[in-house]
């Protein structure tokens, strides 16, 4: 297939050259790269300033995408929306096989014990990262809290008693951490986690390439990678 990737930081170089083992690969650094021809996917692993006009191409030339990058105003997110009415759209905050179980698991845990038990989210992540908390940490919080609509603190400081219905948040940025995301439930007398760790970088981009050849078989639509793994319906 002919794939168009986008980015090419050090996921983006990653996945070109992933992708490069079966495919054939125009990579673009910035969005204004973009040729007028037509591919069989597109593959987005940059900057959210990109997707305007990653969308003016789309609209001319209606292709699967995957998007891999997060950091999207809810504008954004509308844009990715309206995008998903004229064709496939995968996106996803995370596209570890590993992080999307997980996700799925901690919406039934937090049905079974939010009303016991403590719940805080810790995320590691290298020093150049640029946004925090990620948007792996905002997913799972999102999971956590469908349904509670809980109070979301980002850190703690100062003298405060721990409200009962809120949920804590931790950004940690240090060395060359590639990702590390655990859910903590905290009751009495007990602790329950569940916790995922990535050793390299490469099962993001592993995951988005199994998510992209999904994907070119689907109709229309708004697809996470729930879908992909079958363990949800579709958004």
């Amino acid at each position: 297939m002919r794939i168009l990737q986008i980015g090419q930081g050090a996921m983006g170089q990653l996945l070109e050259r992933e992708l490069s083992k079966e495919h054939e690969v125009f990579s673009s650094a910035l969005s204004k790269d973009i040729p007028n021809e037509k591919f069989d996917a597109v593959i987005d692993f940059s900057h959210p300033d990109n997707l305007e006009k990653i969308a003016e191409y789309l609209h001319e030339n209606p292709t699967p995408l995957v998007l891999a990058t997060t950091g999207f105003t809810e504008e954004q997110e509308e844009t990715i929306e309206n995008l998903a009415k004229e064709m496939p759209v995968l996106f996803s905050y995370n596209f570890s096989i590993g992080v999307t179980l997980m996700n799925k698991l901690v919406k039934e845990m937090a049905k079974a014990l939010a009303k016991d038990f403590d719940i805080e989210i810790i995320e590691k992540h290298h020093n150049k990262k640029l946004d925090a908390p990620s948007g792996t940490a905002q997913m799972l919080v999102n999971s956590v809290n469908d349904g509670l609509d809980y109070e979301i603190v980002h850190g703690r400081s100062g003298h405060k008693h721990r409200a009962k219905k809120e949920i804590g948040v931790h950004a940690l940025r240090a060395g060359t951490i590639a990702g590390e995301h655990e859910v903590i439930f905290a009751g009495e007398d007990e602790i329950l986690s569940i916790k995922h760790e990535a050793h390299s970088k490469l099962i993001f981009a592993k995951g988005a390439i199994r998510g992209m050849n999904w994907l070119i078989n689907q109709p229309t639509g708004l697809y996470n990678m729930e879908n992909v793994l079958e363990l949800g319906e579709k958004i």
